[in-house]
């Protein structure tokens, strides 16, 4: 399958061409500003060290989206969401974590309205 054009970097002023939306040198600067600016320090201990690696580990247990397959359709899972959220006093045990493709996991948080709830 062809590959998407690459175009210019999303930083302003950067001339560099990628595939994502930002070169990987402004990747980095971009991630960190996030997270210095965008998380607040409750957000960052719920999201703490350990949940790379749960996200991890469940998805390589749990490879395809959950949705999908109970409508018939295998689809890569790309996504963990937690069941109930960490916001309301849910963890990352496995029995709290469900395994989604991007369009399902869109679709519950969306449909939840906890988008941007901090």
């Amino acid at each position: 399958m062809p590959r998407k054009p690459r175009h210019p970097c999303g930083y302003p002023g950067c001339p560099e061409l990628t595939e994502r939306q930002y070169c990987p040198a402004h990747e980095k600067v971009v991630s960190s500003q996030y997270n210095r600016y965008g998380r607040t320090p409750e957000m960052k201990r719920r999201y703490n060290g350990a949940w790379p690696r749960v996200r991890r580990a469940f998805l390589a247990a749990h490879p395809l989206c959950e949705m999908c397959l109970r409508e018939g359709r295998t689809t890569a899972a790309e996504e963990v969401h937690h069941i109930v959220p960490l916001v309301d006093g849910g963890t990352h045990a496995w029995d709290n974590l469900m395994a989604l493709c991007k369009r399902c996991y869109s679709r519950i948080t969306a449909t939840e309205g906890r988008r941007w709830r901090k």
